[in-house]
């Protein structure tokens, strides 16, 4: 990875804050829990794949017709995170093929 690719990585990072920062703020909230959540337990691919931006694609969708952001994903934002990454390795199955091999 080259000093390009860092200032490119940086110039797309910040791009998605802001549409992030256009969202209303209980959206802005859920998507933040949601982030915490996903690079915690999420996929391999989370900061370069398309799951965080798809997310703020969907809310932004949602906020524009009205709808409530629990009223979209439900109550559990977990369970909804979850449903997004099920078929996606994670770092937890990294660690456990890891720790299997030993």
């Amino acid at each position: 990875m080259g000093i390009q690719d860092i200032i490119e990585g940086k110039k797309q990072w910040r791009a998605h804050r802001a549409r992030v920062r256009a969202l209303p703020p209980d959206y802005q909230i859920v998507y933040q829990e949601m982030e915490k959540y996903l690079f915690k337990v999420g996929p391999v691919d989370l900061a370069d794949g398309p799951l965080l931006p798809g997310i703020v694609d969907f809310f932004t969708e949602g906020a524009a017709s009205g709808k409530g952001v629990l009223r979209l994903i439900g109550a559990d934002v977990a369970a909804f995170c979850d449903g997004l990454i099920k078929d996606t390795p994670t770092y937890a199955d990294l660690y456990q093929q890891a720790a299997g091999d030993k």
